[in-house]
């Protein structure tokens, strides 16, 4: 009996050793001042080719921390004492704290095997936090800027990109935002992307409306915590102008991978490096070649070092231009930079004109590629080969240029530019001149005839009466009336193909124009004529027709329904008035 009891135990315990997990979170220490980051480090172990993990890690409430960079990776391998295959799974989060204090950290929870497994909960205690809001800004205007990164976690020189919103309670402020400084820092590379405003978002952060201002990318250029400084624009009103800035943002920056070539420097992203010359013309020796060395593609090109031209003793190379042609892309600045050096071949013969080792980081595929040198050949001829083998219309052109350049050309003698006397007299040229004279007075004939018969009938007209001031009042009335109808028609056209914008600025065209009728500048003087001779009503009426106009222009959505009322409205009152 004892033999069995001894025998079920060691059958559970290798059961138990076969089958375990083990699953643990820690913090790096337990007290931490106001900068410092809480790095977690959450370890799953499976010891046992059976256990199959069901679920991710369900991380605990993080709400009194900005979590602002996380990572994970799985280590496979066998245990040759008890040849058992063991998974480590690890996952890294930092964390920023929020606010002082002692705070607790809960318990994460996994699924292995329809079981369900949780750390312990422990304590960290945070000293001296300035509390931060996730919007900055000037609460007295109620108007605030926020950058968003979503991708916080990059490599060195990898672009990130943030978008810039505005926020406010009221839609009439997010008009007044101007002047957009987009964030400058000596580890920090900034391009734009645009600078296009979006549609006006009525429902964002905390009911308030938002807007799209600016999206640009940040490149960071050394590793580590990064912080993206604020971003700072000017609110201009009629009253005052008043500058507001965004939150700040810190990116968890990853150092370069391990095995770099010698050659690599800056270059992150995936380039071609191309080298040739645009001279048609043969290489001279002892005179000046345009080299382009190009390079092309996507990434940080606008800062990355670009390969230089190698020094030889075959050749003399001078500092290049540069030209830069690029253009915000998906994954970085795309486009081509051209370096134009003018190089000077010292002997004739083949010449190998070659650029410096160049060498790359994609960050897709997480590897360097080395794209060495690039060369091109040039046969440089000494002088009296290079004119030997120039046509006979090159050798005189260049026979030209040489003497404009040099020589001091004398005064022409005016002389050899003097028309010779001609004694043979031309009969033609003098019918043919004699001829414009006769049509020219004829025209003249002609024209003094026409002006007396219309001189005439203009005084046999009888004179129209003026009349009485107030008929001529009448008459220029009925001259300066507006063609209300047309308006008409052409509002319904524009609210039917949902231009609201043309509908309401036609709209105040329409209402200026028949204001302008009456000789009333204002809505408030035509609302005082309109109690005087049109009613009460119809002034009231029109006052109120006023207010909806308004509410209906400003309205972040317009529903086609409440354009058929307003437009119904428009037509009954503006008929009445112009009656």
């Amino acid at each position: 009996m004892q033999y069995k009891l001894i025998y079920i135990f060691l059958t559970l315990a290798s059961v138990i050793s076969y089958g375990q997990v083990n699953l643990s979170m820690d913090a790096d220490k337990s007290e931490y001042g106001g900068k410092d980051i809480v790095n977690l480090t959450i370890v799953l172990e499976l010891n046992g080719s059976d256990l199959e993990q069901q679920t991710k890690f369900q991380l605990p409430d993080l709400s009194k921390f900005n979590i602002i960079g996380s990572g994970s990776f799985t280590n496979t391998f066998i245990d040759p004492a008890t040849n058992t295959q063991i998974i480590q799974k690890i996952s890294r989060i930092a964390l920023e704290p929020k606010k002082k204090g002692k705070i607790k950290i809960g318990s994460v929870l996994v699924t292995v095997n329809n079981k369900i497994y949780k750390t312990e909960p422990f304590d960290v205690s945070v000293r001296d936090v300035i509390e931060k809001k996730s919007l900055a800004g000037n609460t007295s205007n109620e108007i605030y800027l926020n950058m968003e990164i979503e991708d916080k976690e990059v490599y060195q020189d990898q672009p990130t990109i943030a978008v810039l919103k505005v926020y406010s309670r009221n839609m009439d402020n997010l008009r007044k935002v101007k002047n957009i400084r987009l964030p400058q820092q000596d580890n920090i590379n900034v391009h734009a992307i645009n600078f296009n405003k979006s549609e006006i978002d009525p429902s964002g952060y905390g009911n308030m409306a938002s807007q799209v201002l600016a999206m640009f990318m940040v490149f960071p250029n050394e590793a580590g915590y990064v912080e993206v400084p604020s971003v700072s624009a000017s609110v201009s009103s009629y009253s005052n102008k008043s500058k507001i800035v965004s939150n700040k943002i810190k990116l968890n920056v990853k150092k370069l991978p391990e095995g770099a070539p010698n050659c690599f420097k800056n270059a992150v992203g995936n380039f071609k490096v191309s080298v040739y010359s645009p001279a048609k013309e043969n290489a001279e020796t002892q005179k000046p070649l345009n080299v382009i060395v190009k390079v092309s593609g996507e990434g940080n090109l606008p800062d990355m070092e670009l390969p230089k031209i190698a020094s030889s003793p075959d050749y003399e190379v001078f500092a290049p231009k540069i030209t830069s042609r690029v253009s915000p892309g998906t994954t970085g600045m795309k486009g081509e930079i051209l370096a134009n050096y003018v190089v000077i071949p010292k002997k004739t013969g083949v010449i190998s004109i070659k650029t410096e080792k160049f060498a790359f980081f994609n960050p897709e595929k997480s590897e360097y590629t080395d794209l060495g040198q690039k060369m091109l050949s040039v046969d440089a001829l000494s002088h009296e080969d290079a004119m030997e083998s120039r046509s006979t219309v090159e050798k005189v052109n260049e026979y030209t240029n040489n003497l404009l350049e040099t020589v001091n050309t004398p005064v022409l003698k005016t002389t050899s530019f003097k028309v010779k006397e001609k004694s043979k007299f031309h009969w033609n040229i003098l019918l043919i001149n004699i001829a414009i004279l006769l049509a020219l007075f004829v025209a003249y004939l002609i024209f003094k005839t026409w002006q007396k018969k219309r001189t005439l009938v203009r005084e046999t007209v009888p004179s129209k009466s003026l009349g009485s001031v107030a008929e001529t009042e009448k008459e220029l009335r009925k001259m300066l009336k507006t063609d209300i109808d047309d308006y008409f028609s052409y509002l319904e056209n524009l609210k039917d193909n949902g231009e609201y914008e043309k509908f309401f600025a036609t709209l105040e065209e329409m209402d200026q124009d028949v204001r302008n009728e009456y000789s009333q500048g204002s809505t408030t003087e035509f609302k005082a004529f309109l109690d005087r001779y049109k009613g009460s009503s119809v002034a009231e009426e029109y006052g109120t027709l006023q207010q909806k106009i308004q509410i209906e222009k400003y309205a972040p959505v317009k529903s086609s329904e409440g354009l058929d009322e307003l437009l119904k409205a428009i037509v009954n009152l503006y008929s009445q008035i112009s009656k």
